[in-house]
């Protein structure tokens, strides 16, 4: 009995300095996200997608680990230029959608500039080295490469 107790002790002694308290500029809700210290773009990350996929202003984020819910929060509004074809892509300042392994979908937030219109992305799929953008039911391709690194927003007078 006193060995287990023993066992115990010394574990959780090992694992206790393993828990760190959250922090509320990575995630807002300590339910809502799996690791407290980390950010959006390591959830892209560990989903098999790259960093870029996001503006370089995420301000928070939450993420329902149980049903891949998310919402990013964005400090405003922005539009970029996308390196994958040069499309002007218009973030909100909000977005939400549900993250799964190599699969954003029911996306909502990203509109782009194509055909003379707006298109939203309503998905993305990692396909290899190949990232999958759907807008309803079309879709086209890009490769992974261009979405390493997050691109800076302008300032929102300017978008």
């Amino acid at each position: 009995m006193a060995r287990r107790l023993l066992a115990f002790l010394l574990a959780a002694s090992l694992l206790l300095p393993l828990a760190r308290p959250e922090d509320s500029s990575t995630s807002s809700t300590s339910n809502l996200s799996p690791a407290a210290n980390t950010t959006a773009y390591d959830e892209l990350g560990l989903r098999g997608f790259p960093r870029g996929l996001l503006p370089a202003n995420v301000r928070a984020y939450t993420l329902d680990a149980g049903s891949g819910d998310f919402a990013v929060h964005l400090r405003s509004s922005c539009r970029i230029v996308l390196p994958a074809g040069s499309y002007l892509a218009a973030f909100s300042d909000r977005l939400t959608g549900r993250l799964d392994d190599r699969r954003i979908s029911g996306l909502d937030g990203i509109r782009v500039r194509a055909f003379f219109r707006w298109w939203s992305i309503t998905g993305i799929r990692a396909d290899g080295d190949q990232l999958v953008f759907e807008v309803g039911s079309v879709s086209a391709k890009f490769p992974a490469r261009d979405f390493n690194a997050s691109l800076e927003c302008p300032d929102q007078a300017a978008a």
